[in-house]
């Protein structure tokens, strides 16, 4: 949003009548023609702004879109997504984050947020595509992590915990963790995360968190096979969520336990991701790119691995691969 624009905005927000264009433009110290310019850019962005000749212009209701201007006024961190970079529509956020610390000093963009309201490029673990079309969260949190190299893998996991303690609390739905980096609803995904790094031996240059959520997904308009496996906030709960509100609390339960692993309290994230697991003491199926295997997944270790005791009574330690559950 261009400053104008938002300094008309911010003017509109702050009283319940009508103002007229001159009392704007005189404020500003710009045209009046200038203000309708505004007007019209600020309705295009979703503001619904009525307009009279005798009394002026009035903001009648916001945008739904998830502006930084919506999101700035909602949020409660230190940090992080104090900087945002938003796009209407962008092929991955976690590429613009890649293409972000090529270009700047990544203790710059530390807590940055990349969003975007939909992606024509979306990319989930392994390389896979992800579906990412309008009325998603679709965000990349870009960092320059304090953290060992050996525990950076516990940025997803506090990533994780943020969501599904995000969509708890703003709509009591009882989400859950399924390992390695997906969020469920029942036997239903609904969000996902991907860590991607640039280090170099024991220097982390950056790390990107990039976080997708099927808020106000139609999912109707999904293809027949994600149909099946995939769910949406907006079919859970019956209607359109506050997409801006539900970012803002995720920003800021992500921004306390990635504290918490800078303070080296590792256990604490470790045992709040047990609790949310819907993986953990059930039956499973591994399937990695060389093998496949059944047996019951019983613990976690310090590295994030998967613990499963076999089918043969053997315990296998599975740092990667795909989880089914059984």
């Amino acid at each position: 949003m261009k400053d104008t624009a938002l300094n008309v905005l911010r003017i509109l927000e702050e009283t319940d009548s009508a103002l007229s264009g001159e009392i704007i433009a005189e404020r500003l110290g710009i045209t009046r023609s200038a203000v309708w310019k505004q007007i019209r850019e600020l309705r295009k962005m979703g503001y619904e702004i009525t307009s009279s000749q005798k009394a002026g212009y009035r903001l009648k209701g916001s945008t739904t879109r998830m502006l930084p201007h919506e999101i700035h006024k909602k949020l409660r961190t230190k940090f992080i997504g104090k900087k945002i970079r938003y796009f209407d529509r962008t092929a991955s956020t976690i590429w613009v984050g890649k293409k972000l610390a090529d270009e700047c000093k990544p203790e710059d963009l530390h807590g940055m947020v990349v969003l975007a309201e939909e992606q024509t490029g979306g990319v989930g673990r392994l390389g896979r595509s992800w579906a990412s079309p309008a009325g998603g969260i679709w965000c990349t949190i870009v960092l320059k992590p304090g953290i060992p190299l050996d525990r950076l893998f516990m940025i997803t996991m506090a990533g994780s915990i943020a969501i599904v303690r995000a969509i708890r609390k703003e709509y009591d739905i009882g989400a859950l963790i399924k390992w390695p980096n997906d969020i469920y609803i029942g036997d239903k995904k609904v969000a996902g995360l991907l860590l991607e790094l640039s280090a170099e031996a024991d220097t982390v240059h950056h790390c990107l968190l990039s976080i997708g959520i099927d808020a106000n997904i139609l999912l109707d308009e999904l293809s027949p096979d994600l149909k099946e496996t995939v769910t949406s906030l907006k079919a859970e709960t019956g209607g359109d969520v506050d997409r801006v509100s539900l970012l803002a609390r995720m920003l800021k339960e992500f921004e306390q336990r990635y504290l918490l692993l800078e303070s080296e309290e590792y256990e604490t994230i470790v045992r709040e991701w047990k609790s949310m697991s819907l993986t953990l003491d059930h039956r499973v199926q591994i399937k990695t790119l060389r093998r496949s295997f059944d047996g019951e997944a019983i613990d976690i270790d310090e590295h994030g691995a998967l613990i499963i005791r076999k089918d043969n009574g053997r315990i296998e330690r599975v740092i990667a691969g795909d989880c089914h559950q059984l």
